[in-house]
């Protein structure tokens, strides 16, 4: 098994505090209002805290798909979340699991700095597709710019 590392970052005018209630606990009803593919986010084992799986149904070209997500630790105290897609349409065949370590940090002019550390575990020696990888960063990004965009439009969330 072959472990890549990537790393990115996400900024936000959104306060930390904020930011991450709506990305860790609200989210399950955050994302269906404010991503319009994302039909709903359940769990389907767990209590919400480490263990949990949560599946996140969605339509892409016409079909009704789905990715399943573990939360491996929450960590309040640093806004922090770890989670890994363990399956579904999200882990390519030559993937084993891909995690994500994420943590909000305090930006520029009170906003947020989202940073995420992501690891695509391969089968065998097998290399994550850079297009996959990609599309996934893509992914990532655009479900953050969504849950900002909902806090930013509901002014009254907190």
């Amino acid at each position: 098994m072959g472990v890549f590392t990537f790393e990115q970052e996400t900024t936000s005018t959104v306060a930390p505090a904020k930011l991450y209630k709506a990305l860790v606990h609200d989210s399950d009803d955050i994302i269906p209002k404010a991503v319009d593919a994302i039909k709903s986010v359940e769990t389907v084992e767990g209590n919400g805290g480490a263990g949990t799986i949560k599946k996140l149904t969605f339509v892409e070209g016409g079909q009704t798909l789905y990715v399943l997500h573990q939360i491996d630790a929450i960590d309040e105290a640093n806004l922090g979340y770890n989670y890994s897609i363990v399956g579904g349409v999200g882990l390519p065949e030559t993937v084993e699991k891909i995690s994500f370590e994420a943590k909000l940090v305090e930006g520029s002019n009170g906003g947020s700095v989202g940073k995420t550390t992501v690891k695509y575990q391969t089968k065998g020696d097998a290399k994550p597709i850079e297009k996959e990888v990609e599309e996934g960063k893509a992914k990532g990004d655009a479900l953050f710019k969504a849950i900002e965009g909902y806090v930013l439009a509901n002014p009254n969330y907190n």
